[in-house]
């Protein structure tokens, strides 16, 4: 006798969690089977809509879940969406209607690393929360099933507490993640995630939009840059000032050296494609305040790998340009090859500064599209779109109902 099938269905903003959705939809009919129940055949579709990554209201995001789960008949629907939202001064990780089945997850709060593995697991708890309830001995009943499985299947697993969003990790220890049931009048809610502690919290939200933002997809907008930091560089390699320098700096200069042209970078990156956000309405100073910070520390490990892969380029080119006799011959001192490390290190803090500042990126889109703000206004847009098409499709079926009315009125006259 074949069993009958489930549907639980994952709406995922543009972009990022969309990715995160194909790549679940592998995979998590087995683990559903085993978390929730095995009396079913769990299916499991996903679709992608601008709204659940429109809006940072938590309740806004529920109701377009319950809305896209009634249209498209699903037993289950979680949304994932890439924006911070929050309770009060209070991050939520994660909600859910019971009586609905409807659920979101706030990727930012699961912070940065494993991401894939939180969101698989907070999946399946929201799930276990929906299917058999959220009261004490709901959870009970849930943990003892959970414990009841044999230990050895699914090792990948790392939560099999009935009351925990995902397993416990270094993260987890440092940023707990706490479970609430709301009062009856306070919300539709019945069970929410949040993360106590503010101070965590903001470092666990800000790591997870740096993480959302995918500061290695804006890295090909700065080949452009490479190039010409390398040309300018590989022409002062030349010079023996450069040597010389190089050889007079003490390590802690060179490290200022570093950071001070990494920055410069960075603060060129925001300024000449607008990418701070300015006070505007509707939109919290503390939210615009995590958009920029999340701008800063996204391009930061941006230019980091740029700067990384620059200093290796120099360091094969010292070695094929400079003889070490030549060294010898303009230094000072005991010279040997370490030299050639601080001559690479100083020629590419330099041509950072001199060589990159004041070129253009080679796609532009690529670093906005790596930016909250901007990402939020394109949705905005969107919805827009989708709003005004589905009113002029209204419009258009009242205009054929009408017609059709009058068409039956002029047969029977």
């Amino acid at each position: 006798m074949s069993k009958p099938t489930k549907t639980l269905g994952l709406i995922t903003a543009p972009g990022y969690p969309n990715k995160l959705g194909k790549d679940l939809k592998c995979e998590l009919s087995d683990l559903l089977n085993y978390y929730v129940s095995e009396r079913y055949n769990w299916n499991i579709e996903y679709i992608e809509d601008a709204l659940t990554g429109g809006t940072a209201n938590s309740l806004e995001v529920l109701g377009a879940t319950l809305d896209i789960k009634s249209d498209k008949e699903w037993d289950f629907a979680i949304s994932l969406t890439d924006l911070p939202l929050f309770k009060g001064k209070k991050p939520i990780v994660a909600e859910a209607f019971e009586d609905e089945n409807v659920a979101l997850i706030s990727l930012p709060g699961l912070g940065s690393i494993p991401m894939y593995k939180r969101i698989r697991e907070s999946i399946l708890q929201l799930v276990n929360e929906m299917y058999y309830g959220s009261s004490d001995e709901d959870r009970e009943q849930a943990e003892q099933r959970i414990q009841a499985k044999d230990d050895d299947k699914h090792e990948e697993l790392k939560n099999k507490k009935s009351t925990r969003l995902v397993g416990k990790r270094a993260f987890e220890i440092l940023s707990p993640i706490q479970r609430e049931t709301p009062e009856e009048h306070e919300s539709k809610v019945d069970v929410r995630f949040t993360i106590k502690s503010r101070v965590s919290g903001a470092l666990r939200i800000l790591s997870g939009m740096v993480r959302a933002n995918r500061p290695w997809a804006m890295f090909p907008a700065f080949m452009k840059i490479i190039i010409i930091a390398f040309t300018t560089g590989s022409y002062a390699l030349v010079f023996p000032t450069l040597w010389k320098l190089s050889n007079d700096y003490s390590t802690w200069r060179m490290f200022i050296l570093s950071i001070t042209s990494i920055l410069a970078m960075v603060v060129w990156v925001i300024l000449a494609h607008r990418l701070w956000e300015r006070k505007a309405d509707g939109k919290s100073d503390y939210i615009r305040k995590l958009y920029n910070a999340a701008t800063f520390f996204t391009l930061f490990c941006t230019v980091t790998m740029y700067y990384l892969i620059l200093f290796l380029l120099f360091s094969v080119a010292v070695i094929v340009l400079i003889p070490i006799g030549m060294l010898e011959s303009q230094l000072s001192g005991s010279i040997g090859y370490i030299n050639y490390f601080y001559i690479a290190w100083t020629a590419t803090s330099i041509s950072t500064i001199i060589g990159a500042l004041g070129s253009a990126l080679e796609n532009e889109e690529v670093v906005l599209a790596s930016t909250y703000g901007y990402r939020q206004r394109q949705r905005y847009e969107k919805i827009k779109d989708l709003k005004e098409e589905r009113k002029e499709a209204e419009e258009e079926k009242k205009e054929a109902v009408q017609e059709k009315k009058e068409a039956a009125q002029e047969k029977r006259s």
